[in-house]
């Protein structure tokens, strides 16, 4: 056991923080914990903000990841509102906002990401909008309440997930929704051309139209408020609001200011660490967006940005901070709903890794199975409106055992009797 005299400090006041705070009382650390967020809001989950809260489907406390009694209760010391703007290593302190200095035994960095920008002519007009906070939730989801009832036009930049879900959203609201992508079709580096054009397919279903093979160079206005997004084709699309949705870079800067050994940004970019999440300092831990694990299982270092990397990866910090034996190789996975199709995905295949893509059920339905090989391997899958076979399909990943295509492909072989 840690001695009672020890203290933890937790920088980041989102999932992956609140959940290591949680797993080191649960593991029974007595020490004093001391969580640090740079937002006045306790710790939240980050999905609902661009799903159920965003639609209106979710109430306000729904997002919170404890109840605000829970910290008091379990002994955990929450500093609201205080941004981290140094660490010392040598001493083994952190140094907050306000200049309050505090030691710590151990330090995990939770710090997660934050929105790219776009650095063009008109980004400081009224109604442009990044998505990452839940204040930025909030103001967005009054801009769609507006748009919908006024007509009004929703020009995002970024076709990822977060440009997908907003355009899904707006669409609820009776907003019109234009989206900029510089790629051939939505998703091209997570999912390739061959879903990619299934995403495509069901917004324009839904009224959304896409400009692909282009990317926003101008956004017009007049009395300070939007008027139109312009691209660098020349082509000019009628807005009154801006979403830019082109992607999160790490706040890596506390690691980088104290030294600790960072991932290229061409590589993903992050805090370098081990399987244990443990940093290029024995006494500092990673976890979340931020952090750039070694992973065991897919034999490469890579970043996530999803809900359940933060959910499982404070926990797996936890552990380590206490001395715990810990791998972490859990199998990437994220989930997405969007109109009627829910899908979730498990595994990491980006474009160029793979060479072969296999879909069991039926695509036109939108109820199927894709599954994306590498050499006759099982590298991901995804399941769209088809459930309860995530187990199943990370099973196959983490055997690395070569599968034979048509019974992947036949919906009548169970998946079960594929995994050796």
């Amino acid at each position: 056991m840690v001695d009672a005299d020890q203290t933890f400090v937790i920088v980041g006041g989102g999932l992956a923080g609140a959940k290591a705070a949680e797993t080191l009382r649960a593991e029974g650390f007595n020490g004093r914990v001391i969580l640090i967020c740079d937002e006045r809001e306790h710790p939240y989950e980050r999905p609902p903000l661009s799903k159920g809260y965003l639609l209106g489907k979710e109430d306000r406390d729904s997002v919170f990841v404890h109840e605000a009694s829970w910290y008091a209760q379990n002994d955990v010391e929450l500093h609201l509102g205080q941004p981290v703007t140094a660490v010392d290593r040598e001493a083994r302190t952190v140094r907050l906002g306000d200049g309050t200095v505090i030691r710590y035994d151990k330090l995990l960095l939770a710090t997660g990401a934050e929105p790219r920008r776009l650095d063009i002519p008109g980004i400081d007009l009224a109604g442009i909008h990044h998505l990452r906070r839940l204040a930025h939730s909030e103001r967005l989801r009054d801009e769609l309440k507006t748009l919908g009832r006024d007509n009004g036009h929703l020009v995002i930049a970024g076709a990822g997930w977060i440009g997908l879900e907003v355009a899904a959203a707006a669409r609820s609201y009776g907003a019109e929704v234009t989206v900029v992508e510089a790629d051939p079709t939505p998703l091209y580096r997570v999912l390739g051309p061959e879903l990619g054009q299934l995403f495509s397919d069901l917004h324009t279903e839904h009224g959304v139209r896409f400009h692909f093979g282009a990317r926003l160079t101008e956004i017009t206005g007049q009395d300070g408020m939007v008027l139109a997004a312009r691209t660098d084709d020349g082509e000019e699309h009628p807005a009154h609001a801006v979403l830019v949705a082109i992607g999160a870079a790490p706040r890596t800067a506390l690691a980088e200011n104290s030294g600790l050994a960072l991932v290229d940004r061409a590589d993903g970019g992050g805090i370098a660490v081990d399987e244990a999440l443990r940093t290029s300092d024995p006494d500092i831990f990673a976890a979340g967006d931020v952090a750039a694990p070694h992973h065991p299982l897919l034999r490469r270092r890579i970043r996530v940005e999803h809900w359940a990397n933060a959910l499982n990866g404070g926990p797996a910090a936890a552990r380590a901070m206490l001395g715990r034996h810990v791998s972490y190789d859990r199998i990437p996975y994220f989930f997405s709903d969007q109109y009627d199709l829910g899908m979730e995905y498990s595994g990491w295949a980006p474009a160029g890794s793979y060479d072969q893509v296999i879909c069991r059920g039926d695509v036109g339905k939108r109820e199927f199975v894709a599954f994306w090989l590498q050499e006759g391997r099982v590298v991901a899958g995804m399941n769209v409106n088809v459930w309860d076979v995530t187990d199943p399909i990370q099973k196959l990943i983490r055997s690395r055992a070569q599968v034979d295509p048509e019974a992947l492909a036949d919906p009548s072989v169970a998946l079960e009797s594929l995994i050796p």
